[in-house]
């Protein structure tokens, strides 16, 4: 089997850090804790016969510290960008995680906006693959990266 791609482990990267995060929260475990496990136990491992795509370290370690020690900042971004009566609170908390590790690439990275809105949008697809998720999430992430990054627009 061959390497994968540095795009491929930057989106397992950032799936990764949605998956750590719902589990951060699920679960009330510290980010040290969940990236030791995530980086020792779940990046390459196999699942059913399928094996996951290694990720790329350095984002997915940045997004979850970066989504944990901004929480406040990007929960507020995402409940601007989201229906009055829908702040972040009542979201299912996969979105929540998903809606986190997303501002955190847009307020601690320079991926261009459109580049993490599209990647994120895949995220939400494949943990909603019958949804409507995705529609809202592309939404959602639009709103919350014109705020974050408006010259990019």
């Amino acid at each position: 089997m061959k390497a994968p791609s540095k795009r491929q482990m930057r989106s397992a990267a950032r799936l990764y850090a949605v998956q750590a995060l719902f589990q951060m929260e699920h679960s009330n475990q510290t980010v040290d804790r969940v990236r030791k496990e995530f980086e020792d136990h779940r990046f390459g491992a196999t699942y059913e016969g399928d094996e996951m795509i290694e990720g790329d370290v350095d984002l997915f370690r940045a997004l979850c510290e970066t989504a944990v020690s901004h929480q406040a900042r990007i929960d507020q971004m995402t409940d601007r960008a989201l229906v009055a009566k829908w702040p972040i609170a009542r979201i299912d908390p996969t979105l929540r995680a998903l809606f986190r590790a997303a501002g955190a690439e847009m307020t601690g990275q320079d991926t261009p906006p459109r580049v993490v809105i599209t990647e994120f949008v895949d995220v939400a697809r494949a943990f909603f693959p019958e949804g409507r998720e995705p529609s809202f999430v592309n939404a959602v992430l639009d709103h919350m990266a014109r705020e974050a990054r408006p010259e990019a627009f």
